[in-house]
């Protein structure tokens, strides 16, 4: 499998949660999507799965080589999991362009404290 890119984030849990507190409606429209926030919103504690979605985001753009200044927008990248099945990033945009139909695996994970994720793009 020759690989086009590797991303990894770390991000602390406490951060996304003060952003979500501070400016909710704001910090959630510009960074997820509505089936990103529908999902985190119905668990009991969803702060670790919306900085898990945001490392994985960060992740996502340090391995497809753009970060997230310009090149790609936040909400082009959708990050799915049902807590049944491994997570995947579905993009639209610029970020679909750009990724050009390559294989992308993501595993993400977190603590209570710390949300992290990596992403391999196969070339």
């Amino acid at each position: 499998m020759p690989v086009f890119g590797i991303g990894i984030d770390l991000v602390s849990v406490a951060r996304v949660r003060a952003a979500l507190e501070r400016y909710p409606e704001r910090f959630r429209n510009r960074v997820f999507t509505p089936e990103e926030v529908r999902f985190c919103e119905t668990l009991g504690d969803k702060y670790p799965s919306y900085a898990g979605r945001f490392a994985a985001k960060e992740a996502f753009s340090k391995a497809l080589g753009t970060g997230l200044r310009g090149a790609t927008g936040w909400t082009e990248i959708d990050v799915h999991d049902n807590e049944r099945q491994r997570p995947t990033i579905n993009v639209t945009g610029r970020a679909e362009k750009i990724l050009a139909g390559r294989q992308v695996h993501l595993s993400i994970s977190h603590l209570p404290d710390y949300a992290t994720a990596i992403v391999v793009i196969e070339d």
